[in-house]
């Protein structure tokens, strides 16, 4: 059976934070989830696109400021969580940025990919945690990419300080996703946090971050992509759809993997994503893992 929207099930009552959601796959998400029922909280950088979203999106959507870029405002956002102290149902790890074509740091000092898509994502799930504990079923969904299968961790090198390579740290960074993923449920299972950990890749997914190639400013190429991208991509609201079934669907299995199913998995029908060896391995997630609370100062 092909797995649609139709197939989604209700989301009335739940609590739903979507980091990145003020354009592209996260508000696509978003806008589904409103539309099923839901509350959500569109959590962004940007004060301006995220009031834009909220309004298109209605009364169920609400902004509120976070920049995963910096480890203060993780905080700051997970402290003003706290005090209201509303269960989160599903946290989605949906934001992310690519391909700088020079290496540049968040505020504390992190190369800026593996800084804001993984470390980022990391803190904030820690100190949300708490709040998912509470909901009566959490789930939390972090996004990969394809990318991811033929990337490395370079562990002597997490920060291109000795060599930057923009698709490389990206594609570093969206690894580190997929393995924080299965790491997490590894550990919720471990510890009886009782939540749900999915990953899920959009396949090539015609967003903001595949209109913004860094490095292409000749306008002929861009034309030439825009014309091809439909041969081989696919457009935002598919590419949302491996994200709403890891997010929704009760045969999404914990720490399982989702993805587009067609050729080289850029577009499809959702089903089981591939991944690499050394996104399964346990010791390079355990390594991950004790590194990132290190770096980040939280743990779970």
């Amino acid at each position: 059976m092909i797995w649609s929207l139709k197939d989604l099930p209700p989301q009335t009552g739940k609590l739903v934070v979507i980091t990145g959601a003020s354009g592209g796959l996260g508000m696509e998400v978003a806008k589904t989830l409103t539309d099923k029922g839901a509350q959500v909280i569109v959590a962004a950088r940007d004060a301006a696109k995220g009031a834009a979203a909220v309004a298109a999106l209605g009364p169920s959507a609400r902004f509120e400021a976070l920049d995963l870029a910096d480890l203060t405002s993780v905080q700051s956002f997970a402290t003003s969580r706290s005090r209201i102290g509303q269960p989160i149902d599903l946290l989605i790890n949906n934001a992310g940025l690519a391909s700088p074509p020079k290496r540049l740091t968040t505020r504390d000092g992190f190369e800026l990919q593996f800084g804001t898509n993984f470390l980022g994502h990391f803190a904030l799930t820690a100190r949300l945690l708490p709040l998912l504990q509470q909901a009566a079923a959490p789930r939390v969904v972090t996004v990969s990419s394809l990318v991811a299968n033929s990337a490395k961790l370079n562990f002597g090198d997490l920060m291109s300080e000795q060599r930057y390579s923009p698709i490389s740290s990206y594609g570093q960074s969206k690894l580190a996703n997929l393995i924080f993923a299965r790491e997490l449920q590894r550990q919720a299972d471990a510890h009886g946090w009782g939540l749900r950990s999915v990953a899920a890749h959009p396949g090539i997914a015609r967003t903001e971050l595949t209109k913004s190639r860094p490095g292409q400013a000749v306008l002929r190429l861009n034309v030439v992509f825009d014309l091809l991208f439909p041969l081989f991509g696919q457009d935002v609201a598919s590419g949302a759809l491996p994200i709403l079934y890891a997010a929704t669907a009760e045969d999404a299995s914990p720490g399982g993997y989702y993805g587009p199913t067609g050729s080289g998995e850029r577009r499809g029908p959702v089903g089981v994503a591939r991944s690499s060896p050394v996104s399964r391995d346990p010791q390079t997630a355990d390594r991950l893992w004790k590194v990132a609370e290190e770096l980040t100062g939280t743990n779970f």
